[in-house]
């Protein structure tokens, strides 16, 4: 999850966010390194081949389909966030996008006004008070705090219904799904994160604040353009 970094979006300022709690920076900047150097020769090139040898329409059914299937986590946590409209809109999303949409492979859902919205239950444990934590940067997963941490491993995963269907094969079609998310995310990113990296005086300071202001815009539900986003 490296490329959660990356669809912060871009900035040409150099004003860093100092609000950031991050008493683990020297061990941060190092993993932040590492993860930069995995991204330049492993999913980078990726991602730069998926997305000049794959027509458009074929990515843009590729993402859609693995949109969908994030659906029911978003419902879940929709309801314990007493979001009804939101959860509405995710139940009726998953619905005409699976049947449709052809397992999510069309968005028809958008087009019905039905708009696209993610959430986990790191945004859930936000909404009822529990504070982030410190900042961290950790080895291929990228930036996090503790709370949305513990979220998505120890909850999240569990309001995934496909977690509970049994078949042979069952772990690597779970390894090939999240190396697609991956290749797709970052494919979907390439521009960005290299306009993010040339107009930055310091670009894990960037990052970070840019990380953070995109997960409390999410927390908050709150629409931006990611070159509103300060580095």
């Amino acid at each position: 999850m490296v490329v959660t970094l990356l669809l912060g979006g871009c900035a040409s300022s150099g004003n860093y966010d100092d609000s950031v709690w991050d008493p683990f920076e020297p061990v941060n900047r190092q993993v932040f390194a590492f993860n930069h150097t995995l991204d330049k020769h492993a999913a980078l090139p990726a991602a730069s081949y998926y997305k000049s040898a794959v027509p458009d329409a074929a990515r843009n059914g590729v993402h859609n389909f693995l949109s969908n299937l994030t659906l029911p986590v978003t419902f879940a946590n929709d309801v314990l966030q007493g979001e009804a409209t939101r959860a509405g809109d995710a139940v009726g999303r998953f619905g005409v996008n699976t049947t449709i949409g052809i397992l999510g492979v069309m968005d028809p859902a958008s087009g019905m006004g039905l708009p696209e919205h993610d959430e986990d239950f790191g945004q859930t444990l936000a909404v009822y008070g529990v504070p982030g934590g410190p900042y961290l940067v950790l080895p291929l997963l990228g930036s996090t705090l503790p709370r949305d941490l513990a979220g998505r491993i120890l909850v999240d995963h569990y309001f995934n219904p496909l977690g509970y269907v049994t078949y042979d094969g069952k772990l690597y079609v779970s390894l090939g799904e999240n190396l697609l998310k991956v290749v797709d995310q970052r494919s979907r990113s390439i521009g960005a994160l290299r306009d993010v990296e040339r107009n930055s005086i310091d670009y894990y300071a960037a990052m970070r604040s840019m990380y953070v202001q995109r997960r409390n815009h999410d927390i908050n539900n709150i629409d931006v353009a990611p070159d509103t986003l300060k580095q």
